[in-house]
């Protein structure tokens, strides 16, 4: 099977300063409006350009970004509402996906999620934010393609996309990693036991559950400014 999935590692230079760009828009270093050096950014992160325009083309996908022509990169964050809005459909996207692998998922594919589920179990176990971050995409692009769907997989993977930098910020709230370790493991059971339904309720409820804490996120930076 051909998956549609970013790799989790190694990550390259322009991804890492990509995540920390995410960071830095996301906790108010860059507001809304602000123009991206280029030049400045090189030289503080000890890279050519190249990376850096990566870095923005990357952020653009996730909507953090706007590239105007002649002008130069500016930040954009989407407004609450906006974001609450796209967590809404990628629930609903998830859940279908999950519907379709119940049906359609072999012993194998099952076993392979098993074994995506464990380096996310790993990684939960370790504390390790980041990695869990990563695995978890993983996790998720699989079970798109387990929908046996492309047209689907390619929908929920550009929203996906969409949404990477606001479902991985979610996962700093206390509590919030182990909770959606445990989600993972019951959307696994459902999937393994070939329960559509199931499947499709907890995929939806563990998307939304996201938006929710990301708006908390979101609340707690603004009180903090």
């Amino acid at each position: 099977m051909t998956l549609d999935i970013e790799p989790a590692e190694p990550r390259s230079r322009s991804d890492q300063i990509a995540q920390i760009l995410e960071d830095q828009i996301l906790t108010g270093r860059f507001s809304p409006g602000t123009r991206l050096d280029e030049a400045s950014l090189a030289e503080e992160h000890k890279v050519s350009r190249t990376p850096i325009r990566e870095a923005f083309h990357r952020l653009a996908q996730s909507g953090l970004v706007v590239q105007q022509p002649r002008r130069g990169v500016f930040v954009r964050i989407s407004s609450p509402v906006e974001i609450l809005e796209m967590f809404e459909v990628m629930a609903e996207l998830e859940a279908v996906c999950g519907r379709l692998a119940a049906k359609r998922a072999t012993e194998a594919a099952i076993e392979e999620l098993r074994e995506v589920n464990a380096e996310c179990h790993a990684a939960c176990d370790a504390g390790d934010i980041d990695r869990y971050y990563l695995k978890n995409g993983v996790f998720h692009h699989l079970i798109y393609a387990l929908s046996g769907n492309r047209f689907l997989e390619q929908e929920a993977s550009r929203l996906h996309r969409r949404l990477k930098p606001y479902r991985r910020m979610q996962l700093f709230l206390r509590g919030r990693l182990q909770q959606s370790m445990d989600e993972h493991e019951a959307i696994v059971e459902a999937i393994s036991a070939g329960t559509p339904e199931r499947a499709a309720e907890l995929l939806r409820d563990h998307v939304a559950v996201q938006g929710e804490k990301f708006h908390h996120v979101m609340s707690h930076l603004e009180q903090q400014g």
